[in-house]
C-alpha cells in the first residue's frame, strides 16, 4: 500500500454542480428538500468511502433578475446545513459531516454550540467550514446594505473563531463524573468560563454542553488570498483550494504548508483537498461527450450572471460571441478573489469570447474527463507532485456522476494502493489522520 492515501471530500448540491445539472440530473423533482433523497447520496458516498460529506451554503436567497435566476436555481431552495447534517448523521455511521456557516451572520455562541452538537449526535463526524460570506444577499438579510470589506471580515473571523474555540474547551473531558453517592453530577474545578472583550464580541460564559467526542469538530476553510491563507496557516485542519493547473496548485500547497511553522504546526496538521470534478466514461471520448453535452445546456443568461457575480461586474450587455473587454475587469474583488482572479487571467492572457468564457470557466474547479485509470493518474500526479493531499470532489450531476465514479474509479485507485479499502477509524479526524486536540485548560495545568 502506498504510504500517502487519497482523501476524498464530496461537495454536495441537490442535483449537481453544474448550472444545467438540474436539466440532466435523473434525481427526483423535489431532491433539494427531500430528506431520503439526500441519505442516498450521503449512502453512495460512505459506499465510496469518502473522508467528507459537505454542504455548502449562503443564508439568503436571490432577489434581483429572478428571471435568470429561474434557470439555474443554485440555493434558492435549499436546507439549513447544520439540520441537514443532523438527520444525515442517524443514517450514515462512518463519513464525515461538514458544512458552512458564517462568521458575518452567526453569534460565537449559536456556532459553538449547533457544531458541538452536531459532533455529539454523529458520534465525532462533524467538521465547520468557517467562511465570512461572499455575497450581499446575505448581507441585506441581516440588516446591512453590503458586506464589509473582505479584510475587515477576516479581522472579525478570527475573533469569531477565537471564542468558539474558547468555548468548546469550557468542559475537561472527564468534567461529568456522574457520581450518585456523592450527588456530584460534575466536577466544577473542571468547568472553565469564557470571558472575551473584543472589537466585534462580548462574551462571558460557558457553553452548555459537554467537550465533544472530537475535542472540537474538523475546521475547514477555503480561503486563496493573503490574509485568507494567513487565518488558514493559524486556524485550518482542511482546506479546500481552487488552483486550476498543477504548478498554480503546487505553489499554494508550498505558500500555505510553509506558513504552519510560525504558529508551531507541523505540515500533517492540514490538509488540503484541491477543487476537482470528475466525469468518468468507458473511455476519454465517451466522458468528454457527456462534459460537452452539458456545457451546451448552459442557457447564456446564467452564463453571463455566474461570470459577472465572481467578476463583479455587469457583463448583461456585452455580445456573446466577441472578446471580453479587459477594461471590464474591476480593479479588485471584495468577494471571492481567488474566482476573480481565474476570470480576470483568462480574459487578459486567452483573449476568449464571453460564450467561450463561460463554457470554460470552472469556478476554482478542474473538470478532468476520462477513463477510471486515467482519473486515478490525475490524482496520482498531483498527490506525488506536492500539489494537494486530496480532492474536494464537485459533481456536475447528482446521482449520476457519483454512482459512476464510485462503481469506477474507487475500485482503480484500491487496486493501486492509494485509497483505504475500509474504515479504520470511527470520527472525521481518524479519517483525516488530525490529531485530537488537548483541552488548553489541562495544557495549562501540565504545561
Amino acid at each position: 500500500m502506498n504510504d500517502r492515501q487519497i482523501h476524498l471530500g464530496l461537495l454536495t448540491h441537490p442535483t449537481g454542480a453544474h448550472p444545467a445539472s438540474w436539466l440532466k440530473s435523473s434525481a427526483p423533482r423535489d431532491a433539494a428538500t427531500n430528506i431520503d433523497y439526500y441519505r442516498r447520496i450521503a449512502a453512495t458516498a460512505e459506499q465510496g468511502l469518502f473522508d467528507l460529506f459537505f454542504i455548502a451554503d449562503t443564508p439568503a436567497a436571490r432577489t434581483e433578475k429572478l428571471h435568470i435566476h429561474c434557470r439555474n436555481p443554485e440555493f434558492m431552495n435549499r436546507f439549513e446545513p447544520i439540520t441537514l447534517l443532523s438527520a444525515l448523521a442517524g443514517s450514515t455511521q462512518h463519513i464525515g459531516l461538514g458544512a458552512t456557516a458564517s462568521t458575518s451572520f452567526y453569534e460565537p455562541y449559536n456556532i459553538a454550540r449547533l457544531f458541538a452538537s452536531l459532533d455529539h449526535i454523529s458520534h465525532g463526524r462533524a467538521g465547520w467550514n468557517v467562511v465570512t460570506s461572499a455575497n450581499d444577499y446575505a448581507a441585506r438579510n441581516y440588516g446591512l446594505d453590503k458586506l464589509p470589506p473582505h479584510d475587515d471580515r477576516y479581522v472579525r473571523a478570527r475573533e469569531f473563531y477565537k471564542v468558539v474555540e474558547s468555548l468548546w474547551d469550557t468542559w475537561e473531558d472527564d468534567a461529568f463524573v456522574q457520581d450518585k453517592e456523592q450527588c456530584i453530577n460534575f466536577d466544577p474545578d473542571k468547568f472553565h468560563i469564557t470571558d472575551h472583550s473584543g472589537k466585534y464580541f462580548k462574551v462571558y460564559g460557558g457553553l452548555n454542553i459537554r467537550r465533544t467526542p472530537q475535542g472540537r469538530p474538523v475546521i475547514i476553510q477555503a480561503g486563496s488570498s493573503e490574509v485568507g491563507k494567513q487565518f488558514a496557516a493559524e486556524t485550518a485542519e482542511v482546506v479546500f483550494a481552487s488552483d486550476p493547473t498543477l504548478p498554480q496548485a503546487r505553489k499554494f500547497y508550498a505558500d500555505l504548508k510553509g506558513r504552519l511553522p510560525q504558529f508551531g504546526r507541523s505540515a500533517d496538521s492540514l490538509k488540503i483537498l484541491a477543487g476537482l470534478s470528475v466525469v468518468v466514461g468507458e473511455s476519454q471520448a465517451e466522458a468528454e461527450d457527456k462534459y460537452q453535452e452539458l456545457q451546451r445546456m448552459i442557457h447564456p443568461d446564467v452564463g453571463r450572471m455566474r461570470l459577472g457575480a465572481d467578476l463583479e461586474a455587469d457583463l448583461t450587455s456585452l455580445p456573446l460571441d466577441e472578446p471580453v473587454p479587459v477594461e471590464m475587469i474591476p480593479q479588485k474583488s471584495n468577494f471571492h478573489q481567488a474566482y476573480f482572479n481565474q476570470i480576470a487571467g483568462m480574459i487578459r492572457e486567452q483573449k476568449l469570447t464571453l460564450r467561450q468564457l463561460y463554457s470554460s470557466y470552472e469556478r476554482g474547479k478542474v473538470t478532468l474527463c476520462g477513463t477510471a485509470a486515467q482519473v486515478t493518474d490525475h490524482m496520482m500526479e498531483w498527490m506525488e507532485s506536492g500539489a494537494a493531499d486530496g480532492f474536494m470532489l464537485s459533481f456536475h450531476v447528482l446521482p449520476d456522476d457519483l454512482h459512476n465514479f464510485v462503481g469506477m474509479v474507487v475500485p482503480e485507485m484500491q487496486r493501486r494502493g492509494v485509497y483505504r479499502k475500509a474504515y479504520s477509524g470511527a470520527t472525521l479526524r481518524e479519517h483525516l489522520g488530525l490529531a485530537r486536540p488537548v483541552n488548553r485548560h489541562v495544557d495549562a495545568v501540565t504545561a
